[in-house]
């Protein structure tokens, strides 16, 4: 394992900064949009462009690289995420900044896919498991120092943007200078969606409810602390301690459910998160409570952020071995479909109801999750006998990352 993740330096590396830029710039342009008088909706629209890319690139990256090859293809998507990250500061008009969100969504699947891949030509089957946590790790922990970076300057100043800039140009340096051999890249088969869906309703469901829930807590609940007053790192920091939330849950919740129906987690995660939505709704003057505040958001991004994992998982017990990583891909391009409307649900239940808006949305949402898991849980079994483990996995992870998953080539299964 060690020897694949020291051959693996220039990839780890280079995905540190591309994640500490993505979380920067996510947060970063909610707040300038906000302080340049765009609606709530429209700064929902905005951000919407982002996972519309990432739809985008997850089809087109593929066949680019098979083109061109992946150094290139990493290094052209890299210099158009700099510059588009550049352009927010010269252009400010709500359409202009939906375009450069679908291009930096469409770059950054194509950075993530070449990656991954090329990630995956140097782990063997007993090395994967290992590697995927260590990706998702690093992942998490890029996207938690972008959020605490908002706090060197002012959303309205032009340094945080060229930060975000030079990170990403960066993350071109140690996939260029390796001396690794390209891959080959082959395209996954694929599996009908509904052929999934009849297989695995929970987990397609699942996915795209909780691609809207993570959205609505990256993107709205920023809005939701800048209309408490809070300062741009306090900010941050809340965001920062989401996704921390999320990332100690997610291990937890994954033993959890190699132990127990993975439908009962999943019910049981979005139960939990609906008092805490309740409680974080109403609360008087949570600008003076910070402290509690930053705890139930802890709490909420912990219950709600590895929900996808468990899915993935829940998925994979339905399925043969030949299947899972087509059908990994596909369950991607599902969360990718809800987290393309979150964030205009959640702008547009903050315009509606208030700041807090986004946890009655959230609550629907969970409710919505419970219900259906309580359905599919009552309608038949929860896994083969057979069945995987739970592998904690990150929503901005591509298909190609699926193929990291262990068991996707050493389980036996039956439908």
């Amino acid at each position: 394992m060690w020897a694949a993740i020291r051959a693996s330096w220039p990839l780890f590396t280079g995905m540190i900064f591309l994640m500490v830029s993505n979380g920067l710039l996510t947060t970063l342009l909610t707040l300038r949009a906000s302080g340049l008088g765009f609606s709530d909706s429209a700064i929902g629209l905005m951000q919407s462009g982002y996972p519309v890319g990432s739809l985008l690139g997850c089809l087109i990256a593929p066949r680019l690289i098979m083109r061109v090859g992946h150094i290139r293809v990493f290094a052209a998507l890299a210099s158009i995420a700099s510059g588009a990250a550049l352009v927010h500061l010269v252009t400010f008009d709500p359409l202009s900044w939906s375009a450069m969100r679908l291009v930096t969504g469409f770059c950054f699947s194509g950075l993530y896919i070449v990656s991954e891949s090329w990630l995956n030509s140097s782990a063997d089957n007993e090395s994967r498991g290992s590697i995927l946590s260590i990706y998702f790790i690093v992942q998490t922990g890029g996207l938690t120092a972008g959020q605490l970076l908002l706090s060197i300057s002012s959303p309205e100043g032009i340094l945080l943007f060229i930060i975000v800039s030079i990170l990403i140009s960066f993350s071109l340096v140690p996939m260029l200078v390796s001396d690794s051999a390209t891959p080959p890249y082959e395209l996954p088969e694929r599996i009908s969606l509904f052929e999934l869906f009849r297989l695995t309703p929970m987990g397609l469901t699942g996915s795209f409810l909780n691609g809207i829930a993570q959205t609505v807590l990256y993107v709205a609940l920023a809005i939701y602390a800048k209309s408490l007053g809070l300062a741009t790192g306090s900010i941050g920091l809340m965001l920062g301690f989401m996704t921390i939330g999320g990332m100690l849950f997610q291990f937890p919740m994954g033993k959890l459910s190699d132990i127990i129906d993975r439908r009962l987690v999943i019910v049981g995660a979005s139960a939990l998160s609906i008092p805490v939505c309740i409680l974080l709704a109403s609360l008087h003057n949570p600008a003076d409570s910070l402290n509690l505040l930053n705890l139930l958001v802890v709490i909420l991004g912990g219950l709600t952020l590895p929900i996808y994992s468990v899915c993935m998982a829940h998925m994979n017990d339905q399925l043969k071995p030949s299947q899972i990583v087509a059908a990994s891909g596909t369950l991607v391009l599902i969360l990718a479909t809800g987290m393309t409307i979150g964030p205009t649900l959640g702008g547009m239940a903050i315009e509606r109801y208030g700041p807090e808006g986004i946890f009655y949305l959230l609550s629907i949402t969970a409710s919505l999750t419970v219900l259906t898991g309580l359905f599919r849980w009552w309608q038949g079994p929860g896994r083969i006998e057979n069945h995987s483990s739970a592998v904690a996995v990150s929503a901005s992870l591509t298909p190609e990352a699926t193929t990291l998953y262990p068991d996707a080539s050493s389980q036996d299964g039956e439908r």
